[in-house]
């Protein structure tokens, strides 16, 4: 096996990390080997000058897992499993801009996502990322025993609705996926825990009366959008950025009207949270 040279640069103490020295269209096992180590350290990856194709986008994701077709996308022509990101001058709304960790509605959400963009604005169309690790070591200690044992209902259904509504596309007879997750998972990879309730798709907190559920998860909604659990990244032309669902949350800053910002997504399986 041979030796990964890969450079690895913290982005912020808490989540992100650009990386260097790597091109993702051939990926040998000691650079994925790497990588791994890198993702499960620091959350989100960052990667800069990855011209690579939408079959390599592919391969790339499926080295970390199976692929996941999105429940509310078709996705790329002949490529369900590719989410095609885009707006333009045209566009009624973004994908992303609630701070959400992808398909948490799902009964096995996904572990990571994978997203290339090929064109930029020249301004703006930046990416938060935010550490559900650090949101969930700043509760206090009472608000922690709170939490630990509570599960909470994600559900698909509101929110792809309302895309649909706005966007005019045809759903009805579909339907969505719905889950009951806890509301304090642990990572499977690190065993931290990290807060897994998210504005997009969190509806209530099982166990709970319906207004000390909204009122719990308002407060958590809150806490998550705090700055020092965060970083920003600015995407140029052919920038990867690879994140991890169990333990971060990201929220799509739509500044960049009418500039076209367009590029395509994988997604990769992940496990029962617990």
């Amino acid at each position: 096996m041979s030796e990964s040279r890969i450079q690895i640069s913290p982005v912020t103490p808490v989540v992100g990390a650009e990386i260097g020295g790597v091109d993702l269209s051939e990926l040998d096992d000691a650079t994925y080997s790497s990588l791994h180590e890198a993702f499960l350290d620091h959350g989100v990856l960052f990667f800069r000058d990855q011209d690579i194709s939408i079959e390599a986008q592919k391969a790339l994701g499926a080295r970390f897992g199976e692929l996941l077709a999105h429940p509310n996308d078709p996705g790329a022509e002949g490529h369900p499993e590719v989410m095609v990101i885009h707006a333009d001058e045209s566009s009624k709304r973004v994908a992303g801009e609630l701070w959400h960790s992808d398909v948490s509605c799902d009964p096995v959400p996904p572990m990571g996502s994978i997203l290339r963009l090929h064109t930029v604005p020249d301004i703006g169309g930046d990416t938060l990322f935010a550490s559900m690790y650090a949101a969930y070591d700043a509760l206090s200690e009472r608000m922690k025993a709170l939490l630990d044992g509570l599960t909470a209902v994600h559900d698909g259904g509101p929110y792809y609705r309302e895309v649909n509504r706005i966007i005019g596309r045809d759903d009805a007879g579909r339907s969505y996926p719905s889950a009951v997750h806890p509301v304090i998972r642990i990572h499977p990879g690190t065993g931290r825990k990290a807060l897994f309730v998210n504005r997009m798709f969190t509806q209530q907190i099982l166990g709970l009366p319906a207004r000390e559920s909204d009122g719990v998860l308002a407060l958590l909604f809150d806490h998550i959008q705090r700055p020092d659990f965060q970083c920003r990244f600015r995407w140029r032309k052919d920038s990867i950025a690879f994140w991890d669902n169990r333990c971060t949350q990201h929220h799509a800053i739509w500044d960049y009207w009418p500039e076209t910002r367009s590029g395509y997504r994988v997604t990769i399986r992940g496990e029962p949270p617990v």
